[in-house]
């Protein structure tokens, strides 16, 4: 997902939320270990969307590509982690 379809989505997703509600972020920190955003450009971007996380769910990749050494991004994608993040409205 694109920086700006992700503030978009953070920055609208209260708008979307029953009272106690939550949205759910998919995101893979590989762009993080490529240096195209930081952790904490994402940590502020929640904040600014008046959301609050109350979980985070990581997991690491399996699929071919995480394995395989031919590719250009290998190291990248060894350190890659997917997490599921739950938020809530502030």
């Amino acid at each position: 997902m694109g920086g700006q379809r992700r503030l978009r989505f953070l920055n609208e997703l209260s708008d979307h939320l029953e009272p106690g509600g939550e949205g759910w972020l998919v995101l893979s920190d590989l762009a993080e270990h490529l240096g195209l955003r930081t952790r904490e450009d994402l940590l502020a971007a929640i904040e600014a969307a008046g959301l609050k996380v109350v979980e985070r769910l990581d997991t690491r990749p399996t699929h071919p590509k995480a394995s395989d050494r031919d590719d250009p991004l290998f190291e990248a994608r060894t350190a890659e982690v997917t997490s599921l993040w739950r938020l809530v409205s502030r």
